[in-house]
């Protein structure tokens, strides 16, 4: 049995993998390197179709069906240990790039790089040839999720994204700006179901009442709220949790490329992923895996533990100042690992500051025309305007009459911050913990009532913690990052505002 255990801020949490065995599942055992032949006229010019997602011969127009992805374990209630895919075996690190076939045609050698590439033409008879079956550097994923969003709708979408930031955009950025370039891009992922049992121990409070004490500047709200001990006991299934599985885009916190714009365009709908083959590559790049599962299974862990734990917020939905989980307990019965090649659409533009460099990007989903970008601030600019909001807000202060007229000093950092979320996007990441297919089963409920507590005065539960994540990167790393997702998450200033709207009704009352 393996065990790891990940100590997080003031709860007790466990990561246990009940099961150390290992099954591995080959998905290519059926496909060859060599000649991919059209089953109508046998040539072997063969390209994806832009609008269908097929595979369509070039000489007689023939489409046809692409090859479904090998099943691995189809009823994830029975899965145990590790089942691997051949695509996600590890990456055996003297293994060549370098792989030579032989022409079924005219008998001739063809050399194929596959760090660059996945098909050659022959130099004597120019049939394609190409690599299908899984080589061990990381090169062949089991499956591949087709492009059917087209070049054209994509610059669309990317030149809609920056046109609506162009007024703080970077003057050397606006002149250089063009969609001409963007690529299609096929980046590694490794997609995992998971089958786990969670358990949670903890309190919660709910609202009773709320009323305001004191007079003028001077009133302040209070709240009522009802404790109860709580406890949530469940099965779960998480179906294709997506990772990244290149060392590069891992890193969505670099300091100088903006990987987590990438990230942010998931999720993808890849229950349509097909049977890997390299002529749906054609017209696009791709980069290889150079991570294996041992190098992701913390973040899967941590990943798939979060996406529990808000599986059980939609059973607490009574405790509406949240939820303190004083221990959580995941047990991983089973993992089931695939490899996939997923399509995007990438726009990207180094930025320069002296000896600093930033390469932005601005990504489309190509299933689902999800966009994200990262846009090079103008930052003086932005600063003036700021500081022109900050002296309104100042002016404001000494004319309106509001109690808290002292908030208007803060407009000039609030609309700084907010634009400054708007271009960068630092925070922007797939929300995998709300939108990664799950299925809870087996649940038991506790909520026994332990006291009423009076006179509190926060808003929301000291130390409420059930909308924690942990399992990505971008969350916390920095103040600057956790006051922009405030800002534009939590909307700090709206329920400012809204409270204090109550507390005027509560006086003209």
């Amino acid at each position: 049995m393996k065990e790891s255990e990940v100590n997080k801020e003031s709860s007790n949490i466990n990561i246990e993998t009940e099961s150390s065995e290992t099954t591995i599942i080959d998905t290519h055992a059926d496909s060859k390197n060599g000649q991919d032949k059209c089953p109508n006229c046998g040539a072997t010019d063969i390209v994806p179709s832009k609008n269908t997602g097929k595979l369509r011969c070039r000489f007689c127009r023939t489409e046809f069906e692409p090859v479904k992805a090998v099943d691995m374990i189809a009823d994830l209630k029975n899965l145990t240990g590790d089942v691997i895919s051949s695509g996600a075996h590890d990456i055996d690190e003297n293994a060549s790039d370098i792989i030579t076939l032989k022409c079924d045609s005219c008998g001739a050698e063809v050399v194929v790089d596959t760090s660059s590439s996945k098909q050659a033409r022959c130099h004597w008879c120019r049939n394609t040839l190409s690599i299908n079956h899984q080589v061990p550097n990381g090169s062949v994923p089991d499956v591949v999720l087709p492009f059917s969003i087209n070049k054209e709708n994509a610059r669309l979408e990317i030149e809609k994204f920056v046109g609506k930031r162009k007024f703080f955009a970077n003057s050397q950025f606006k002149r250089e700006f063009t969609t001409e370039n963007i690529m299609g891009v096929y980046f590694p992922y490794m997609l995992i179901d998971v089958n786990a049992h969670a358990s949670f121990v903890g309190e919660g409070e709910h609202q009773i009442r709320k009323y305001y004490r004191g007079n003028g500047e001077h009133q302040k709200a209070y709240y009522d709220a009802e404790v109860y001990h709580i406890e949530r006991d469940f099965d779960i299934i998480i179906k294709g949790l997506s990772i990244e599985s290149s060392k590069d885009r891992l890193d969505i916190t670099s300091n100088d490329k903006t990987n987590n714009i990438i990230n942010a365009i998931m999720p993808f709908d890849i229950e349509n992923c097909i049977k890997f083959n390299a002529n749906y590559l054609k017209g696009y790049t791709s980069e290889k895996r150079d991570t294996n599962i041992d190098d992701l299974r913390i973040i899967v862990n941590n990943q798939s533990q979060d996406i529990a734990r808000f599986a059980a917020n939609d059973t607490l939905k009574a405790y509406d100042r949240g939820v303190c989980w004083s221990k959580e307990q995941f047990d991983i019965r089973g993992q089931q690992w695939k490899a996939a090649y997923l399509p995007v659409w990438l726009y990207s533009y180094l930025e320069v500051k002296g000896n600093k460099k930033l390469l932005h990007y601005v990504a489309v989903n190509a299933r689902t025309k999800e966009t994200m970008g990262s846009v090079p601030i103008h930052m003086p600019k932005l600063l003036l305007v700021s500081g022109i909001v900050e002296l309104v807000g100042f002016v404001l202060m000494w004319f309106v009459d509001f109690d808290y007229s002292w908030v208007f000093l803060l407009a000039g950092f609030v609309y700084f911050f907010i634009m400054y979320a708007r271009y960068r996007n630092s925070g922007a990441r797939h929300t995998y913990e709300l939108e990664t297919t799950k299925e809870i089963s087996n649940l038991n409920k506790k909520d026994v009532y332990v006291e009423t507590k009076k006179g509190l005065s926060n808003s929301t539960m000291n130390g409420a913690n059930n909308k924690r994540v942990n399992g990505s990167k971008t969350y916390g790393k920095n103040f600057g990052n956790s006051v922009l997702n405030n800002f534009t998450e939590n909307n700090i200033v709206a329920s400012f505002i809204k409270d204090n709207i109550e507390k005027k009704d509560n006086q003209t009352k």
